[in-house]
């Protein structure tokens, strides 16, 4: 995918910020010296730079860390998420309870949930879809999947530049499907590019040992499922119906191989 979003972060504050996330608090001189950085490019980079500023923090011992960690649980997620939790935990909630739930989380993180333009129903469309979808991973691959990590409603927009929504994060091993919903059954271009707009953040969020895989779920469409370009770049993504969308994770993971 063409990621001229990243254009502006150097290829050293990547390499920090990856080491920042993968560490449980780490100083300045230790990522220089794990880094083989000079000590005041690091302090550059850690006080000026967008990437530093807005996805980590400093704490009272001058250890830096990242808003969301790069670990088999995602410290962090639960922060920015509406309802953030396990495959099991998702499957154990009632609708009503899980209903509550993502209300509270999105009073939580800011997210307004006026509903003129049916926001609660489009939730419920949406957990119905990954209800069903989960059911599916089940009579096809067991309950290996239980201990997968699930987040509705993510929003990190605390920051002026970088700002990451989706609707759905699906976590598997070495996977997350960023998945958009949409009550329709028809593709448009523009939620083609919402879609997989926030892609490239999400791959520095999640670094390398994960594959970002953006998707357009289109609830009421029937038995779609197709690679469509995304414009202006060189990527395809999966649009597919809610009924459909276990073969999204299928061409990737490759339960039926």
């Amino acid at each position: 995918m063409n990621t001229g979003m990243l254009a502006s972060f150097s290829v050293d504050e990547r390499r920090i910020y990856s080491l920042i996330s993968v560490r449980d608090g780490i100083k300045a001189k230790e990522i220089a010296s794990e880094l083989n950085i000079q000590r005041s490019m690091v302090n550059h980079w850690l006080f000026s730079s967008p990437l530093m500023h807005e996805l980590c923090f400093q704490d009272s011992s001058y250890r830096w860390h990242a808003l969301v960690r790069q670990a088999p649980t995602h410290e962090g997620l639960y922060e920015f998420s509406g309802w953030y939790g396990t495959v099991s935990e998702f499957m154990n909630c009632t609708d009503e309870q899980w209903m509550s739930a993502l209300k509270e989380g999105c009073i939580r993180i800011g997210r307004n949930l006026n509903d003129k333009r049916g926001l609660i129903h489009s939730f419920s469309d949406c957990r119905k879809v990954i209800y069903e979808l989960i059911n599916d991973l089940y009579r096809m691959y067991g309950k290996e999947c239980d201990n997968w990590e699930i987040a509705f409603e993510f929003r990190l927009n605390r920051a002026r530049m970088i700002r990451i929504y989706a609707d759905v994060l699906l976590i598997t091993p070495g996977y997350v499907f960023s998945l958009e919903f949409k009550m329709k059954n028809s593709i448009e271009p523009g939620e083609v590019i919402q879609a997989a707009k926030y892609t490239p953040y999400l791959d520095l969020i999640f670094g390398d040992k994960y594959e970002v895989i953006p998707s357009l779920v289109l609830t009421h469409a029937c038995d779609l499922f197709e690679y469509v370009p995304v414009p202006e770049t060189d990527y395809v993504l999966p649009v597919v119906s809610g009924d459909m969308l276990f073969n999204v994770l299928n061409d990737y993971i490759g339960f039926l191989d």
